[in-house]
């Protein structure tokens, strides 16, 4: 069961973003809030959420095996009833793929610290995922350092952006231009940007 620092430090933060779309005052109708988390890492935050948003039905994923292991080790040590057991999900591939989500079922779709430590096509693939699987009005929630408009700030982000590409030309921090972009392309659309701490944002983008 890892247990990540980042992930202990911001876990507070996120999930009071997270609040404002999946809390009780955000969902007052009958029904639990589907919800999948993809790249779900070490668990922590998704058996953290789960259990603070009880309506959620919260679907954990990942890629890495390892990771798997650390979220079922942290779904058993916390007994949260609406924590499922992960899945295995490869982000760059179709929806079709993605345990089994059928179109617009879904009302949460949340991503933390992915995007700039994967390929492009990944960021592609959970855009295109989020037009297909979330209801109408449902929300793709993204949580990491961006480039905001060709710009990133302040410096330590740009060393950052510098050491990921460095170690996989590949990665790097994600242009929210880009992601608007993309966002557009597949029926949903950037309504909001939320300042967090150490430099980070959350992103929300609204199934139109």
């Amino acid at each position: 069961m890892q247990a990540p620092a980042a992930a202990e430090r911001n876990k507070g933060p996120i999930l009071a973003v997270l609040r404002e779309y999946a809390g009780p005052a955000a969902h007052a109708g009958p029904g639990v809030l589907r919800v999948l988390e993809v790249g779900a890492g070490a668990g922590l935050h998704a058996a953290h959420f789960a259990r603070a948003l009880p309506q959620t039905r919260w679907q954990p994923s990942d890629i890495d095996p390892r990771a798997l292991r650390s979220i079922a080790a942290y779904a058993e040590a916390m007994r949260v009833p609406n924590l499922l057991p992960p899945i295995l999900l490869d982000v760059s591939q179709g929806w079709e793929t993605w345990g089994g989500t059928q179109p617009a079922t879904l009302d949460l779709l949340v991503s933390i610290n992915m995007m700039h430590i994967a390929e492009l096509r990944c960021t592609e693939g959970l855009f295109k995922g989020a037009g297909v699987l979330l209801k109408p009005g449902g929300v793709l929630f993204t949580y990491g350092p961006y480039a905001v408009d060709g710009r990133i700030s302040p410096q330590s982000n740009v060393d950052f952006d510098r050491s990921l590409r460095q170690s996989n030309p590949a990665w790097g921090l994600r242009d929210t231009a880009l992601l608007r972009q993309l966002a557009e392309a597949n029926g949903l659309r950037l309504e909001r940007m939320v300042d967090m701490p150490a430099n980070n944002k959350s992103l929300i983008f609204r199934r139109q």
